[in-house]
Parts: structure tokens; C-alpha cells; sequence
């Protein structure tokens, strides 16, 4: 018998390993971000009675009257707009809203459109589905609980579906003139990155502000408190150059003194 021939053995060489390069993450200076730390955990000083009364006057001297941008027709077309508002703009709530309560402006308007075709209306507005449903159910609360009419207390407006604090803060404020002071993203940032009124949580916040805001103040405290944060004291950066407390300001990071 002939010997067999022999197998050849291949080698396969393994790919040399590629080390990925770390790509270093580009950073704020130091002191910048040991600035921001400060501003978002409370460590700014608390401005003291003279200096929260100084910046209020000059709140108030800049815009005595200060108006919330939702826009509405009466009590019960406010708190429909405010549910809206929730994780959506006031600028978007208003493109839907004129059409909305040009067809329903009470509760028992809004109850006869019904839901598919309120839905239909506020579709350019997120979790509008979530949305349809509270103000159908609230309005159904209003009419067979309150006469058709939007209560005036803080405890019959958390009753009604989708209508937590805040969004009760600002209806017993406009609609009550009640000195409500309704803690949203704005008056957070604000209160929290001044040292005005520090906090973790919005209660926080809106606990400190009552006790720290002059009562002749506390009518209007919020709406100079969120326009100023949508349009001054801005989450990324911050128009310090134009804004009117920035020497009362405690935040280490402002860029003007």
C-alpha cells in the first residue's frame, strides 16, 4: 500500500488586537464645574431679607404687571391650557388652543365635543391621547361636582383628574389672583442657581420661596420668576449681561459681577 500523503497543517494567525483609544472627554475648566456643582446643590449663600426685597422691586419696576403667556378666555379654558402645557410649550399649547375653545369653552362644551374629536384638535400637542382623557373627566368632575365652575381652592383642583400642584398653583394664581407661586422648570433653575430659595425638589423650592418672598411681592413672584428663567437666566447659558439682579446673584459661575 502506498503511504498516504501527509495533511498539511495550517496555522491561522490571529489579527494583531487593535487597543481602542480612549477618547478623552473634553471637560470644563475645574473651576467652571465645581461652579455649576455649587449652583444645582444648594451651597450659594441665602440672600438675606434686603437683598430678596431689592430684587423684587426692581422685578416689579421693570414689568409691574407681569402676564402668563398661556392663553385663555376664562377660569376653565386657563386650567384646560395649564393641563396641556404639562411637558410641552406654551408656545405650542397656543397654536392648538384658539381652535379648541372657539368650540368649547365651558365643561359642557367640552363634554358634548367629546374625546375622539378633542383629541383630533390637540393632536400637535405630546401625550395628547393621556391629555383628551383628564379634560374630558374633569369635566365631567366640574359639571356634577361644582355647577360647571372651576373651583377656587387648592384642594378641589387637585381633585380633578390630571391636575396636580403646580398646575393648581398657577390657576388659583391667574384665575384667583391668589399668591401662589407654581415651581416649574424655570422658577427651579432660577431660585436654585441664584441662591434666591435652594432645593432639591419643586416643594422644596416653593416652600422656601413663600417664606422668603415680601408678601407685597408674592402676587406676581411668579411670573417674574419663570419669565425671567425662559428668557434671562437660561439653562445653558445664562444672559448675565442683561440681567437686572446679576450683582445680587450668587451663583459662582455668572459672568458679570
Amino acid at each position: 500500500m502506498g503511504r498516504k500523503p501527509r495533511g498539511r497543517t495550517v496555522t491561522t494567525r490571529r489579527p494583531p488586537r487593535v487597543r481602542k483609544r480612549k477618547t478623552a472627554r473634553l471637560k470644563p475648566p475645574a473651576s467652571r464645574r465645581a461652579a455649576g456643582a455649587k449652583a444645582w446643590h444648594g451651597a450659594p449663600p441665602q440672600w438675606t431679607r434686603a437683598e430678596i426685597a431689592e430684587a423684587f422691586q426692581r422685578f416689579a419696576a421693570a414689568n409691574p404687571e407681569p402676564r402668563g403667556e398661556l392663553r385663555h378666555i376664562n377660569p376653565f379654558t386657563l386650567l384646560v391650557a395649564v393641563v396641556l402645557s404639562a411637558q410641552a410649550t406654551d408656545a405650542g399649547v397656543n397654536k392648538a388652543t384658539p381652535a379648541l375653545f372657539a368650540v368649547a369653552d365651558t365643561p359642557e362644551k367640552m363634554i358634548a365635543l367629546g374625546e375622539a374629536k378633542l383629541r383630533e384638535l390637540i393632536k400637535t400637542i405630546g401625550l395628547y391621547r393621556t391629555k383628551a382623557k383628564h379634560i374630558i373627566a374633569l369635566s365631567h368632575r366640574l359639571v356634577a361636582e361644582h355647577g360647571g365652575q372651576v373651583p377656587c381652592s387648592r384642594e378641589a383642583l387637585e381633585a380633578l383628574p390630571g391636575v396636580g400642584r403646580k398646575t393648581a398653583n398657577v390657576v388659583l394664581n391667574i384665575a384667583f389672583g391668589q399668591p401662589t407661586i407654581a415651581v416649574d422648570t424655570h422658577i427651579f433653575r432660577v431660585s436654585n442657581r441664584t441662591g434666591l430659595a435652594t432645593g432639591k425638589t419643586p416643594l422644596e423650592v416653593e416652600a422656601k420661596l413663600e417664606q422668603v418672598v415680601p408678601a407685597p411681592y408674592k402676587r406676581h413672584a411668579h411670573h417674574w420668576l419663570i419669565l425671567h428663567g425662559r428668557y434671562t437666566c437660561l439653562a445653558r447659558k445664562p444672559l448675565c449681561e442683561r440681567c437686572i439682579i446679576a450683582d445680587l446673584c450668587k451663583w459662582p459661575g455668572k459672568t458679570v459681577t
